[in-house]
């Protein structure tokens, strides 16, 4: 999976839960499971927990390898 800024959280975590959560968890993300939180975008989340988008961006996506 090629994450972006525009990239679904919930699509991320339902491509591989155990290697994306740890990366949302960091940045205070500790709703996972909640609808609106899945409903998200990278850019989205980014903005309201004051973290990098495109620093969160290149860490998932070194994780899935890309």
């Amino acid at each position: 999976m090629v994450v972006s800024k525009e990239t679904v959280i919930g699509d991320i975590l339902d491509e591989n839960l155990e290697i994306a959560a740890p990366f949302f968890l960091g940045i205070g993300m500790h709703c996972l499971g909640c609808p609106a939180s899945r409903g998200e975008t990278i850019e989205e989340a980014c903005a309201v927990h004051g973290v990098d988008a495109d620093e969160l961006v290149t860490k998932l996506n070194a994780a899935f390898g890309n």
